[in-house]
C-alpha cells in the first residue's frame, strides 16, 4: 500500500489539539475570573451569565437542528437523529463565547439587554455564516459592542460601558484620578468597578497562562499585542505624564479590558490568522488600536472594537500569495518597520517634537 503525503510545516511529529478540548481548556481558564465575578456581585452576576449562556447554546442548537438533514421517515426518528449527529463541540463553543460574553457585561445591566447581546452574538456573529468554525467576527465581542451601540442608554461612560446603576469604571475615571481614588493592588484584585470578568487581572494572568502551557492558546497574538500596547502607553506617558510613566502604563495595562481580552478573545482560534507570522501581525493591529482608541478616541476602552477590526482584516494578513507559515527575514523587516513606524506617528502626534 502506498503511503499518502500529507503536506504540513514543521514540526511533522505533534500531538493533536482536539475542538472538545481547547474548548473546554478556555472553560477551565474562565472559571476562576467567574467565581469571582459571582462572589463579588452575586444573584446579578449568576443572572446574567445564565442568561448568556442559555441564549447562546440554545441558538447554537436550533439552528442546528433546523439546518442539518438526516435519514428518517417519521419528524421524530430525523429528530433523534440530529441529536445523536449533536457533538460535544456544538456544545462546548457556544458554551465558551457566552461566558466570555457574560464577564464582559456590568452586574447591574438590564436582562433585556443581556438577553438580546447574546442574541445577536450568537445568531449574527456566527449562526448566520455557517455555525462553528466559519464566523469571521468573535461572537463575543461582537454581541457586546452591538448592545453597546444600539441600548447606549442603558450604558454610561464607555467599554466598560458600566450602566447607570453601577457608576464608572476606573478606566473611564480617567489617569491619575483612578489611581488617587485605588490602590495598585485594588487592579490587580478586582477591588474596582467594572465588568464582571474584567476586574480580577490577576486571575486572568493565571487563566492565560494556563491557556498557554496546555497550548489550547497561541501567545503570539497576545505577546504582539501587549508589547506594542505597552511601548506605545509608555510612550504616551513620557509626554503625557513625565513624573508619573510607571502609574500611567500600570493604571492601562491593569484597568479595563486589556487582559481578559488579550488572554481569551484575541487568541480565538476561529477568528485569528491561521499562520503564525500573521498572529504576530494580528497582535501587532489590535494592540495598536486599543492604544488609538484610548488616547484619540471619544472612548476610553476599545478591547471590543479593535478585535473586531482586526477580524475583518484576517483574509488579508492570510492571503496566499503573501502569507506563509516560516518567518523570513521579510516577516522580520515588516513587522520591525511597522512596529517603529507606529512608535514614531504615535509620538509626533502626542506633541512628543516641537520645533
Amino acid at each position: 500500500m502506498t503511503p499518502s503525503i500529507v503536506k504540513k510545516t514543521s514540526p511533522y511529529i505533534r500531538k493533536e489539539t482536539s475542538t472538545k478540548r481547547m474548548m473546554f481548556d478556555v472553560l477551565i481558564a474562565l472559571t476562576p475570573v467567574t467565581f469571582f465575578s459571582i462572589y463579588k456581585y452575586g444573584l446579578d452576576a449568576l443572572v446574567r451569565i445564565l442568561i448568556s449562556l442559555v441564549v447562546f447554546i440554545l441558538t447554537e442548537l436550533i439552528y442546528f437542528l433546523a439546518t442539518t438533514k438526516v435519514e428518517g421517515y417519521t419528524f421524530k426518528e430525523k429528530l433523534q437523529a440530529k441529536f445523536k449527529k449533536y457533538s460535544i463541540n456544538h456544545f462546548s463553543a457556544p458554551a465558551v463565547s457566552g461566558l466570555i460574553y457574560a464577564m464582559l457585561l456590568p452586574d447591574k445591566l438590564s436582562l433585556y439587554v443581556v438577553f438580546m447581546g447574546a442574541l445577536f452574538g450568537a445568531f449574527v456573529g456566527k449562526m448566520i455564516f455557517g455555525g462553528l468554525g466559519y464566523n469571521i467576527f468573535n461572537p463575543a465581542a461582537l454581541g457586546r459592542v452591538f448592545i453597546a451601540v444600539t441600548f447606549a442608554g442603558f450604558f454610561q461612560g464607555s467599554y466598560g460601558f458600566v450602566d447607570q446603576t453601577s457608576g464608572a469604571t476606573a478606566l473611564s475615571m480617567g489617569f491619575p484620578n483612578a489611581f488617587n481614588a485605588y490602590r495598585l493592588t485594588d487592579l490587580f484584585v478586582g477591588n474596582i468597578p467594572g465588568a464582571m470578568g474584567e476586574v480580577h487581572s490577576l486571575l486572568i494572568l493565571v487563566g492565560a497562562i494556563y491557556l498557554i502551557i496546555r497550548k489550547s492558546a497561541d501567545f503570539r497574538p497576545m505577546v504582539s499585542a501587549l508589547v506594542i500596547f505597552t511601548v506605545l502607553t509608555t510612550i504616551a506617558g513620557i509626554i503625557l505624564y513625565p513624573y508619573h510613566v510607571v502609574e500611567y502604563v500600570l493604571f492601562h495595562l491593569l484597568s479595563g479590558g486589556l487582559l481578559f481580552g488579550l488572554a481569551f478573545m484575541v487568541t480565538d482560534p476561529v477568528t485569528s490568522p491561521i499562520t503564525r507570522p500573521g498572529r504576530w501581525y494580528y497582535g501587532l493591529i489590535i494592540g495598536t488600536l486599543i492604544f488609538m482608541i484610548r488616547t484619540f478616541g471619544a472612548l476610553p476602552e476599545g478591547v471590543a472594537f479593535a478585535i473586531l477590526i482586526a477580524n475583518v482584516l484576517v483574509p488579508i494578513i492570510d492571503y496566499p500569495r503573501w502569507a506563509t507559515n516560516r518567518f523570513t527575514k521579510k516577516f522580520f523587516l515588516t513587522y520591525g518597520l511597522s512596529f517603529a513606524l507606529i512608535c514614531v506617528i504615535s509620538f509626533l502626534v502626542l506633541g512628543g517634537y516641537t520645533i
